[in-house]
């Protein structure tokens, strides 16, 4: 059998995620001696101390080891972490070394939405593919440029460590690792019986555009600002460079800097969150979307969107338009 550290850090933790990564992989465990198989997954609570108080004192989770007690795990799930960032470091310090050796020695390393913060603070995820909830992909890759994030996906997977996007995503996540474990048949069994979306691998229909503004720099905060005013209409990075009385070079280096994208990738997301908007109303067709956001052109409109937002404009619209009354 595998087995499996569930981790019960200190703090504010998702005990949905706790919950429900051993609800499943029981399931599984279930499922195989229902057909004369043994279990797959030995199942631990892991934490710091025995009694865990989790989720604001709402829940209190008892673990069945604490991490002294573990010499040797197949697999080890982090959990989301809510506390703030710093506090939940010194909190589960003990855990960072832990971690790292079990890794060192065999283990493979599941983190699942902001869990990654904690993951990434182990240096494990330097150098590696990794995602988390997309709303903190830009403070992600601010404290951990090392890592390689992937803020589209769902999940990833490289070397033994593994890390899912926001929120419910993490189900997918561990249909996964079922399949991986498993077999694909109690993976497609499990998805059924849970109702999840097996093959699902972008977090990007979810992802709402806001504009990454959390930072000091004026000039490019201006330029945002115009872009977002006037997303409709033409707009050449020459003329934002004028308006900004800086040169290209020096402008496009502190607009990357500062909101991640390149000029040209933020008019795009704009432009997109727009329609998305518009699109999910439900009353207006592509192409009156399109044409409103300011793309003539429907193929290179739909590329756009769909790189964006990982589907088709008129499939995202059969999934989030409102449904209009005849």
């Amino acid at each position: 059998m595998k087995h499996v550290s569930i981790l019960v850090p200190k703090g504010h933790i998702s005990v949905v995620n706790v919950c429900a990564v051993h609800q499943i992989f029981g399931w599984v465990n279930q499922f195989n001696i229902e057909q004369g198989k043994p279990p797959i997954f030995n199942i631990q609570l892991v934490g710091l101390e025995k009694n865990a108080d989790a989720s604001l004192g709402m829940v209190t989770l008892h673990a069945n080891a604490v991490i002294d007690e573990v010499t040797k795990s197949d697999l080890i799930v982090l959990p989301a972490i809510h506390s703030d960032f710093q506090k939940s470091l010194v909190e589960n310090a003990p855990l960072i070394p832990w971690l790292k050796t079990q890794y060192k020695n065999g283990a493979e390393i599941v983190s699942l939405c902001v869990g990654s913060f904690f993951l990434a603070a182990t240096g494990l995820l330097d150098g590696k593919s990794c995602s988390t909830h997309w709303q903190l992909a830009h403070e992600f890759r601010k404290q951990f440029p090392k890592a390689k994030l992937q803020d589209e996906k769902i999940l990833t997977d490289e070397n033994g460590i593994y890390t899912s996007g926001g929120a419910f995503a993490f189900t997918n996540m561990v249909i996964y690792l079922v399949e991986k474990f498993a077999g694909r048949e109690i993976a497609v069994k499990a998805a059924k019986g849970f109702m999840i979306d097996i093959d699902r691998t972008s977090q990007s229909p979810f992802m709402l555009f806001s504009g990454q503004k959390n930072h000091k720099d004026k000039q490019v905060l201006r330029a945002q600002e115009y872009i977002e005013k006037h997303y409709q209409n033409k707009i050449a990075v020459s003329d934002l460079c004028e308006n900004m009385a800086l040169s290209r070079r020096t402008f496009e280096r502190r607009f990357k800097k500062a909101t991640a994208n390149t000029v040209l990738e933020y008019l795009q997301r704009v432009k997109i969150e727009a329609a998305k908007k518009e699109l999910e109303k439900g009353r207006k067709t592509v192409n009156e979307v399109m044409y409103e956001v300011g793309y003539n052109d429907p193929k290179a409109f739909r590329d756009v969107f769909k790189k964006i937002a990982g589907i088709s404009p008129l499939k995202y619209k059969t999934k989030y338009a409102k449904t209009i009354s005849m």
